[in-house]
């Protein structure tokens, strides 16, 4: 078997989980492929995979080795497809994570666009709230809602995020509107926590004030802590207090009138939105493709507006 070979039999083995899944992938006897592994890890010097007899998983200079792998073997077949004279078509399985809401309400109607316009390609998604691996899950493609730690993911920023805190016209004619945030702690807070259990303090800004030094820490009373961002807005929405969330999970309620933003010169710095993935521009046609059309969607998103959103 050649280098190049046994860099795809890599891949194969770090995408399937397991040996035997490989060689069916890659059509060969499970023992070429032990043998392929194993070829690899000595031409390196370093063990690629931690074996168990129950288990199987990158080791650390494996993760960083299979980034490569994919850019080099991506970047071959597309010489190899331009040296034949054919462009390089979006093709093969592609996989996208978002946050739960924001792919149920926007993501996905992207996804379905861009399959129809490719019909070669097939899309998994995974629309959850929490931090999803890229390459544990096998992810190509990922939106973040959320200020990024240096790392070696490639990030394409496609807009920003308003965070507000709003209440219904009702609670606010009955109870009054806040024109400080400290007076919050006069009224009845919804929390959102993804346990269910921290109540952590709801950060305001004085206006033209956006640095750490200025920042506000307020925790209203909360009767209820939810760990869903649906039923924190249920509940703002049945009058029993101020909701604090980003404006896309807000938006339908403001734009309708059934809820009111208050102190709005008082809100952070809006969250950046960026879309993730491992490659970057280097990655397979079906990625590039995919990065690029969404990239255009969305940066005509208003929810993505960031200020200028529900002004």
């Amino acid at each position: 078997m050649d280098h190049l070979d046994s860099l795809r039999v890599f891949i194969a083995v770090a995408d399937t989980g397991g040996f035997a899944k490989a060689a069916r992938r890659q059509g060969l006897s499970a023992p070429a492929v032990t043998r392929a592994i194993g070829a690899l890890e000595q031409r390196l010097s370093a063990q690629l995979l931690l074996r168990s007899t129950r288990s199987l998983r990158l080791s650390e200079a494996g993760e960083r080795f299979l980034d490569d792998c994919r850019r080099i073997v991506a970047e071959l077949e597309e010489a190899e497809a331009a040296a034949g004279g054919v462009h390089a078509q979006p093709r093969g399985a592609l996989a996208i994570t978002a946050p739960s809401m924001f792919g149920r309400l926007h993501v996905a109607p992207l996804v379905l666009d861009f399959l129809e316009r490719h019909p070669q390609v097939s899309a998994r998604t995974l629309f959850v709230d929490r931090l999803v691996h890229l390459l544990e899950e096998g992810i190509d493609v990922a939106l973040r809602i959320a200020r990024l730690p240096d790392s070696g993911l490639s990030a394409v920023p496609v807009g920003a995020m308003r965070v507000v805190t709003a209440a219904t016209p009702a609670y606010l004619a009955q109870h009054g509107t806040p024109q400080q945030p400290a007076e919050l702690l006069q009224h009845q807070g919804i929390g959102f926590a993804q346990d269910g259990a921290q109540r952590a303090p709801w950060s305001f800004y004085p206006p033209g004030r956006k640095t750490p030094a200025a920042r506000e820490l307020v925790t209203p009373p909360m009767q209820l802590v939810a760990n869903t961002s649906e039923v924190s807005i249920a509940a703002a929405l049945r009058g029993q207090g101020f909701v604090r969330a980003l404006a896309y999970q807000l938006a339908e309620p403001l734009q309708a009138g059934a809820l009111r933003a208050v102190l709005t010169g008082w809100e952070p710095a809006p969250v950046p939105v960026h879309l993730v993935t491992l490659a970057g521009r280097h990655g397979p046609a079906k990625q590039r493709a995919f990065v690029d059309f969404a990239v255009e969607r969305l940066r005509a998103m208003p929810v993505l507006a960031g200020a200028a959103f529900l002004a």
